[in-house]
């Protein structure tokens, strides 16, 4: 059996490799036998688990990686997967703080309880589901004003990047508030889900329906073989930008040949080649627009 969703493709089974100490930290329902995790240093790092008060004045736990030195930097919020804030998402934080940028990867699933552990994606699911379109909205901007007030942070420099789920919320998030200069989606949906599908049930905009509200540049990095976000959706998005005149410049582009979750270096979907373009150009798209 195979999940076939905007998740992407991979087996809803444990992996021997789950239970072992180097593996612990990752997502088990997608934790590929093969797998071999890039694991960043935290030397010369801040890391540290915070809360920021999120919506309804919850409070939020979060994950912060930080340059050890002094002064204020360019700030990345990075939005999880349907698996939460595992040690992928920790690792992807440390990465950016190994660039040079602080980065804050909020716990959205907190209220309703962790998915990393999990194998049932039934049990994963019904977590997700409880992380509505007003709530993530209400805590994105509960975490960039926290991070506002923070002596290690530029104010006037805070990006945005997700994968999948995350993907979605980069753009979402990219209408909402004027605090945010930039975003990077990793393969977010852009549609409505078909009715019946996972996510169709709540009523609620997608990517494709606010393009025209879109005020900070987002570049999207998105499969040619993905089974969950079909090129034709893509290609909407597109021409949604383009009727609105897209005069952030934001971007999409298509990696030929590879699948959902190709940044994902525990998962079998990963790609080596296009995670590290990928990598690269949401870089230099944050350095570009403001975020440094």
């Amino acid at each position: 059996m195979r999940l076939d969703g905007p998740e992407g493709n991979f087996p809803p089974t444990r992996r021997t490799l789950a239970a072992s100490l180097f593996f612990a930290g990752y997502a088990s329902a997608a934790l590929s036998s093969c797998a071999s995790p890039v694991t960043t240093p935290s030397d010369e790092l801040i890391t540290e688990d915070v809360h920021v008060t999120g919506a309804g004045g919850y409070r939020l736990p979060a994950y912060l990686a930080r340059p050890a030195g002094q002064g204020r930097r360019g700030t990345v919020i990075v939005v999880n997967e349907i698996f939460g804030i595992h040690e992928y998402i920790k690792d992807v934080c440390r990465r950016f703080a190994r660039e040079g940028f602080v980065a804050l990867a909020p716990d959205y699933f907190d209220r309703a309880g962790d998915p990393a552990p999990l194998t049932d994606f039934a049990q994963i699911r019904t977590i997700v589901a409880t992380a509505n379109h007003e709530q993530v909205m209400g805590d994105t901007q509960g975490a960039i004003d926290w991070l506002k007030a923070q002596r290690f942070v530029k104010r006037d420099a805070i990006g945005i990047t997700g994968f999948c789920w995350g993907g979605t919320v980069v753009w979402m998030a990219a209408a909402l508030s004027p605090d945010i200069k930039a975003g990077v989606a990793w393969y977010g949906r852009l549609v409505r889900p078909a009715a019946g599908s996972w996510g169709a049930e709540e009523e609620r905009p997608w990517p494709y329906d606010i393009a025209a509200a879109i005020h900070a540049p987002v570049l999207g990095l998105y499969a040619e073989n993905d089974r969950g976000i079909p090129l034709e959706s893509v290609e909407n998005m597109r021409a949604a930008l383009s009727a609105a005149d897209n005069p952030t410049g934001s971007e999409i582009i298509v990696y030929p040949g590879v699948q959902h979750g190709f940044h994902a270096d525990y998962r079998e979907s990963y790609n080596a080649e296009a995670a590290a373009d990928g990598w690269a150009r949401a870089l230099t798209w944050f350095r570009e627009h403001g975020v440094s």
